[in-house]
Order: structure tokens, then sequence, then C-alpha cells
């Protein structure tokens, strides 16, 4: 169980976590006043998104962040609402317009080149693996300024990888339906290669976990398996998700270019 003074500390590292969240909060709803009179009006929709995603994170931080140290799959869920569930729809509530002064700073402009697709993915993926080294796990959960950062990079580059896929930036020529499709299964295998280890293996990976088996009756391997369920779950309706929306997607595409065509023949002379 947690002591008084961790529990403090760990109080305080939430608490300071929330902070960047109400200021996002400030900067998006001025930045949505100053388009609300314009062409480039921000979509409810698009707003319901981005504070759905703050809401999200903010919510994962205040209801797992004690608990999430006694139970792995509880940290395993606390993780993916945050670098992946909040990141999504965090981009789905951006437009260009929206991020134009951003990109007007020399340092963020740059790091567009971040935001191509394959160092996107290359970024992400070495960010989520690394994370569940024990080395870098079991700091972050004995120490919460560590996990404050674990959060954040996980949230960072979520975030990223979405924007390929979601974000208004512009994307490479080459990356079309076919390459977004290749993209998402790229994505996705990542992930469910590490639910699938979480999930099968016979071998305990954390021992920090081995204090809490008396009080919650579940051993910290059976713990260790349920995350990988967790893992597994989410990624499998994020992914149907996808699926169905670049589905969508390209039978609109398809339909629009139909229409344009027989448009295009039933403008034509004919001959006589």
């Amino acid at each position: 169980m947690l002591t008084v003074p961790l529990a403090v500390s760990i109080d305080t590292a939430v608490a300071l976590q929330l902070v960047p969240l109400a200021m996002l909060a400030l900067l998006y709803a001025r930045r949505l006043r100053t388009l609300a009179d314009g062409a480039q009006r921000v979509p409810r929709w698009r707003a319901s998104c981005f504070y759905g995603g703050l809401l999200v994170i903010a919510i994962a931080l205040i209801a797992l962040g004690h608990v999430s140290r006694e139970r792995l799959f509880l940290l395993m869920l606390e993780n993916l609402l945050i670098g992946d569930i909040a990141a999504l729809l965090i981009v789905l509530g951006l437009t260009r317009a929206l991020l134009r002064p951003l990109l007007r700073v020399g340092v963020f402009a740059r790091l567009r080149a971040l935001s191509h697709p394959l160092v996107a993915f290359v970024l992400w993926a070495i960010d989520l693996y690394a994370w569940h080294l024990a080395v870098f796990f079991e700091a972050a959960l004995r120490h919460p300024g560590i996990q404050a950062l674990e959060h954040a990079t996980l949230f960072i580059f979520g975030l990223n990888m979405w924007m390929c896929l979601f974000g208004p930036l512009a994307s490479p020529p080459w990356f079309g339906d076919r390459a977004k499709l290749g993209y998402i299964l790229a994505v996705r295998v990542a992930g469910a290669v590490l639910g699938n280890i979480f999930l099968w293996s016979g071998t305990l990976f954390y021992s920090y976990y081995l204090a809490g088996d008396a009080h919650f009756h579940l051993s910290p391997l059976a713990d260790q398996n349920i995350a990988g369920a967790v893992m597994l779950g989410e990624q499998a309706i994020v992914t149907i998700g996808l699926f169905c929306w670049l589905f969508l997607r390209t039978s609109r595409e398809n339909v629009s270019v139909s229409l344009r065509l027989r448009l295009a023949g039933s403008s034509t002379p004919r001959r006589r």
C-alpha cells in the first residue's frame, strides 16, 4: 500500500499535470473565439473532440492515478487513455487555422519534419516499447515526476502519430488511402505484439507489483496477463473504428469521382 508521503507526492504530481490541461483549454477557447466569425470557424464536433480529449486525460489522472500503482492492468488502461484515446480526440479537434499561430514560431515549424508518417511511427514505437522496459517502467512507478514525463511523452508521440492520419498538416503525396491502411496496420501490429507479450508471458516483468498480491487477491502474473488483454482489447476497438473510417472515406471519394465523370459526360455535346 502507498505510504502517506508518497500519496501526497502523487497528488502533487497529478495536480501539476492538470495545469497544462487547463492552459490548453483556455488557449483553445481563445482561438475558437478568434475564428468564430470567419469562414475558418471551427465546427462544434471538432471542439467537442478536443475538450473530450482533455477530459479523458483528467479522468485518467484523477481516477486511476493512485490505483494504477497497485494494479498493472489499471496502469495500462491509464496509459492507453492518455497516449492513444485522448491523443486521437485532440487531433480530431485541430484545424490548420487553429494551428496557424503556432506554425509561425520557428521551432514548431522545424518540428513539422517529425510528423512525416515514417518518422512519426518510429518515434511512437520506440517511446511505447522503451517505457515498458523494466528499468523505466518501475522508475516511473516509484517517482511521480518520472511518471509525469512518461505520460507527457506517450501523449506527445501518440499525438504526432495520429496527426499523420487525421491532422490538418499536409501529408506526403504517396500517403494515400492504401498507405494509410498500411500505416494503421503497422501501428496496430506494433501495439499487438507488446500486448501479446503481456498476455501470454509466464514470466513476471515488474517486481514492483509483488506487494499487492495479498491485498487484491490477484497474482502479479495474472495482473500482467490482464494488462495485455486490456491493451489488445483497446487496440481492437480503435482498429475497427479506423477501418470503418477509411472504408467510408474511400467510398465517398469513389462516389464523388463517379459523379463528376457522369456530369462531365452529360455536358459533352453528342455528335450526330
